[in-house]
């Protein structure tokens, strides 16, 4: 067996069984060491009175942006609601060709690693993504969205899809987070898809993070920790 691998998984396997298992900490340690490294600082950014998480492990062509896009523009709307008043929290985890993880990175990232290809998504000319489309869309990538709800074209909505995307949304008062645990399942998964070790792949994911994403440690904890914080809850 390949040691350096061993020692990689050991690694990883320590993340996912937690520091206090694996260090032999007492839970009052572990606590202490948790707040030291501030793992929930990314909660003060999630601004407003009205403030909701959209938990979506897997991207559904963008669908669970549009939901978040639609929570914040009816509080505007409907609601009254001015700046800094409402707030959203989109989940960037998983693994797997239907993951929302792909969703953290940059254009340069989903070129590299063919995401397009990796998530079966194409343009509108039948062509694999070689761009993060979910960060910037435009109205030509409304087919997204209509593959989606297996319906035929809606031209009336196109215009409304660049408003979905990550960057538009971040200006809207929404934080988007990446859980530590599944990039480290999805870099073992690159990994065995032959896309280099993935240790390496690991640094240069984190170094390709969109601007404003946060990773956190574990995103079953980052869900809990937002509901304590008075963030409501809502599975896409």
């Amino acid at each position: 067996m390949n040691p350096e691998l061993t020692i990689r998984r050991r690694g990883f396997l320590g993340r996912m069984l937690g520091a206090a298992g694996v260090a032999g900490l007492s839970l009052s340690e572990a606590r202490a060491a948790s707040n030291d490294l501030e793992a929930d600082a990314w909660i003060k950014e999630v601004k407003g009175t009205h403030r909701c998480l959209f938990d979506f492990p897997q991207h559904k062509n963008g669908f669970p942006l549009l939901h978040i896009l639609n929570y914040l523009n009816t509080y505007t709307a409907a609601y009254k609601t001015g700046p800094g008043q409402v707030g959203a929290v989109g989940t960037f985890y998983s693994a797997g060709s239907q993951a929302s993880i792909p969703l953290a990175f940059t254009d340069a990232i989903w070129a590299k690693y063919e995401l397009g290809v990796y998530t079966g998504l194409k343009d509108a000319d039948g062509k694999a993504y070689t761009r993060n489309v979910f960060n910037r869309p435009t109205p030509k990538d409304l087919h997204l969205l209509m593959h989606a709800i297996d319906s035929p074209t809606i031209p009336a909505l196109a215009e409304a899809v660049p408003a979905l995307g990550i960057e538009n949304l971040q200006r809207m008062g929404t934080k988007f987070v990446l859980c530590a645990n599944a990039l480290g399942i999805w870099c073992l998964e690159l990994e065995a898809r032959g896309k280099g070790k993935a240790q390496d792949i690991e640094k240069e994911l984190r170094a390709n993070l969109l601007p404003g994403v946060t990773i956190v440690p574990a995103m079953v904890i980052a869900i809990e920790r937002a509901q304590e914080a008075g963030i409501r809850y809502n599975r896409q």
